[in-house]
């Protein structure tokens, strides 16, 4: 228990100090460009924006799609994507300038994890545009959850590009042999889901569930699911939080009956427990989709649904996600927040913009029309032909919104730990708030800097 706390300490420490840290680099093509160093907007054409983005198979393809999109208004137009290595470096670019209070080294408009976004602008306000809010863009058109994180004091600052909507996908041809269907495993409680896993288990081997145990997502979307948050007014809510002691209850009872597996790591969940063919569900975000398709020979044997809940109300909950956002360096404005209403906002161009980022690298947008296209409605082989693009955007208007914190990853870690010191024989009560006082002290340590 005490490597645990000191794991979680350390955690805690890093990520303050990434934080405060700088650094980044990347780019589109061969020609190499520091974040750090930043981009001189001054050389840029009347028709040309900038932007910070990261991972060449996913984000980028999107942003790719929208240039294209936005060349149909503007056949001039050029959007100059330099690559990042990952999401951090464009936070360190953001810290950079905001430490110097110099903003002119970032990009007209960057990509940014949504959990990290409401930090950001708490810290440095001055790094944000906020051109988006003046545009015509019809905010009700999106995931009301999606946007609470892009939304600050009632102002847009940014346009969401993917869709975190958490997916239940199940192998049907298991559930089959143990006597079962999707539907059997559609709108019930925690309680029944225990009890199929333990009949599947049983007879197969496989676990119904599999998660990473060290960032362990499933307090996060469980509670979301049931309308409820981790946080109250602005602090960690664990202890006192009968929700959140009630799932994690329920979490500790799924590993002791051998229906979830907590995993090592990120590689020994992914690698292992999903491409390793161990399970015969698995719940995250849709953008886990792309590893479960790397088992080829599982083609057309899973399908997707919603959560289990408590209650046995469907569930509905999500887990990342980013959005685009105008920095304050931006000299073209107009431009920049037109671009984005036009493609990511809905405008004109969204259609050929969502369209092409979900076949071109698997971006799922929360536009609710635009995921009405035919590319969005059409079956996917994979999942017995189910339409689940269209399902994903379906399930994402139904997510509720609850309370965020820019202390999202470090109550991971800490509720991560406790779930294993519970497993170990801590009880529910110390364990919860051993983890509340943990994040509590990275809270109060940083508002003293």
């Amino acid at each position: 228990m005490k490597k645990r706390l000191l794991s979680v300490i350390l955690a805690a420490t890093m990520t303050a100090a990434l934080m405060a840290g700088c650094g980044g680099n990347g780019s589109k093509s061969s020609s190499k460009k520091s974040a750090a160093k930043g981009v001189d907007t001054s050389k840029e054409g009347d028709h040309e924006l900038s932007v910070y983005a990261w991972d060449k198979n996913f984000n980028i393809p999107a942003l790719e799609a929208a240039e294209k999109a936005y060349q149909k208004k503007d056949p001039d137009f050029k959007l100059k994507i330099i690559e990042q290595s990952q999401s951090s470096d464009v936070e360190d670019a953001v810290t950079l300038a905001g430490s110097s209070n110099d903003y002119s080294a970032l990009p007209d408009i960057v990509l940014f994890q949504d959990h990290y976004f409401n930090r950001y602008v708490h810290d440095y306000p001055k790094a944000w545009s906020d051109a988006i809010n003046k545009t015509n863009i019809n905010w009700d058109d999106f995931g009301q959850e999606k946007l609470s994180y892009s939304t600050i004091d009632g102002t847009h600052y940014g346009v969401p590009v993917d869709n975190g909507t958490v997916i239940f996908a199940y192998r049907t041809d298991i559930l089959k042999e143990c006597g079962y269907t999707i539907d059997d495993l559609t709108g019930i409680t925690w309680d029944k889901f225990d009890e199929i896993g333990k009949k599947v288990y049983q007879k197969t081997g496989k676990y119904l569930l599999s998660m990473d145990g060290d960032g362990n997502d499933l307090p996060y979307m469980m509670l979301q699911a049931e309308g409820v948050s981790q946080f109250k007014d602005g602090k960690p809510n664990f202890v006192d939080n009968k929700t959140m002691v009630d799932i994690i209850n329920v979490i500790a009872k799924l590993q002791k009956d051998n229906v979830l597996y907590l995993a090592n790591d990120w590689s020994d969940y992914t690698d292992q427990t999903i491409v390793g063919d161990m399970v015969a569900g698995v719940m995250n975000g849709n953008w886990i989709i792309p590893t479960i398709e790397q088992v080829k020979d599982n083609s057309g044997k899973w399908e997707i649904t919603s959560m289990p809940t408590l209650t046995g109300a469907e569930g509905y909950a999500s887990n990342g996600g980013s959005s685009l956002y105008i920095t304050s360096n931006c000299k073209k404005t107009d431009l920049a927040a037109d671009f984005l209403a036009y493609t990511f906002g809905g405008g004109d161009g969204a259609k050929e913009t969502y369209d092409a980022a979900l076949t071109n690298g698997g971006v799922i947008t929360t536009n609710i029309t635009c995921g009405k296209s035919d590319v969005y409605t059409k079956g996917v082989a994979y999942f017995n032909d189910q339409p689940i693009y269209q399902k994903i955007v379906e399930m994402g208007s139904k997510v509720n919104t609850v309370e965020q914190s820019d202390y999202h990853y470090i109550a991971r870690e800490n509720v991560a730990a406790a779930i294993h010191n519970i497993i170990d024989g801590t009880s529910v009560k110390d364990a919860l708030k051993e983890a509340q006082d943990q994040v509590t002290f990275a809270m109060e340590g940083n508002d003293q800097k």
